[in-house]
C-alpha cells in the first residue's frame, strides 16, 4: 500500500475507527434520542467508510498480503456500518445499534493490518494509527454532536464535553504519535503538496496542525463554560476548524508512513 491512496485509506480508516470507539463505547445510546444514531450512521457510511474501502482497495499492490487485508477488512467495516444504517433507517434500532458496535473491531483490526504495511516497525506504526483514530474521531464526533444539539435542545452538555476532553487528550498523544515519525528525511508521497517533502517539512507541518488542534479543543472547552444555547453552536463553529486541522495533521504526517 502506497501513494495519496494509501495516505487517504489510513487517515479515513482511522477517522471510522474513532467514531464508531466514541459512539458505541460510551453512554451515549442512553444519552440521545435514536435518530441520533441513524444519522450518524448513514453519514459515517456515506461520507467515510465507503471511501477508506475504495482508497484502500486502489492502493493495494498485488503481492503486499496486508495491503489486500487492509482492503478487504476495509470494505467488511463499510459493509458493516452501511448494514447498521440501513437496519437504523427501517426502525430496527436494535440490530442497527449491534451492527454498529460489531463494525468496531473489525475497523480496529483494518488499523492493525495497515500498520503491519508502515516503513517503521509495527508496534510505532500501530501507536501512531490508533493515536490517529482517536484524534480525528473525537474531532468528527464533536462536531457531528454540535449539530445534533440544534435538533435535541433537551441533550445535556455531557456527550459533547466529553468528546473535547477526549480531543484535548487525544492531540497530546498525536504529538508523540508524530514525533515517532522522525523528523529527517525520507520517501513520502507527493501528490499532496511538495512542500511536504521538501527538507522533510510534514511533520513541523502536522505538529504544527495538532497543536492548532489543540489550541481550538482549549477555545471549544472554554465556549461550552456558558449555560446559553449559543455556547454549543460557538463549540461546533470551532469544531468545524478542528476537524480542518486535524486531517491537514493526519495527512501531512501519513504522507510519511508507507515505505518508498
Amino acid at each position: 500500500m502506497s501513494g495519496s491512496g494509501g495516505v487517504i485509506a489510513v487517515v479515513l480508516a482511522q477517522t471510522t475507527a474513532g467514531a464508531l470507539a466514541l459512539t458505541w463505547c460510551t453512554p451515549l445510546w442512553h444519552e440521545a434520542k435514536r435518530s441520533y444514531f441513524t444519522l450518524f450512521m448513514v453519514l459515517l457510511t456515506v461520507l467515510i467508510a465507503v471511501w477508506a474501502w475504495w482508497a484502500a482497495r486502489g492502493a493495494a499492490h498485488a503481492g503486499d498480503e496486508w495491503a489486500v487485508r487492509s482492503a478487504l477488512l476495509a470494505g467488511v467495516t463499510a459493509f458493516a456500518c452501511g448494514a447498521s444504517a440501513a437496519s437504523f433507517l427501517a426502525r430496527r434500532r436494535g440490530a442497527g445499534r449491534a451492527l454498529g458496535i460489531a463494525a468496531l473491531p473489525v475497523a480496529i483490526v483494518t488499523l492493525f493490518a495497515m500498520a503491519a504495511t508502515g516503513r517503521q516497525g509495527f508496534a510505532v506504526a500501530a501507536f501512531q494509527v490508533v493515536a490517529g483514530a482517536a484524534f480525528l474521531g473525537a474531532s468528527v464526533n464533536g462536531l457531528f454532536l454540535g449539530h445534533w444539539y440544534l435538533t435535541d435542545r433537551k441533550l445535556p452538555r455531557t456527550p459533547i464535553n466529553r468528546a473535547t476532553d477526549v480531543l484535548l487528550v487525544a492531540c497530546l498523544v498525536e504529538i508523540a504519535a508524530v514525533t515517532t515519525s522522525g523528523f529527517s528525511g525520507t520517501a513520502a508521497s507527493q501528490a499532496f503538496n511538495p512542500l511536504l517533502t521538501s527538507g522533510a517539512l510534514a511533520p513541523w507541518i502536522a505538529l504544527g496542525m495538532v497543536g492548532a488542534t489543540l489550541l481550538i479543543a482549549a477555545l471549544v472547552r472554554t465556549s461550552l463554560r456558558g449555560e446559553r444555547a449559543s455556547a454549543v453552536q460557538s463549540a461546533t463553529g470551532f469544531y468545524y476548524l478542528a476537524v480542518v486541522t486535524a486531517f491537514t495533521a493526519e495527512i501531512a504526517v501519513k504522507t510519511r508512513f508507507f515505505p518508498g
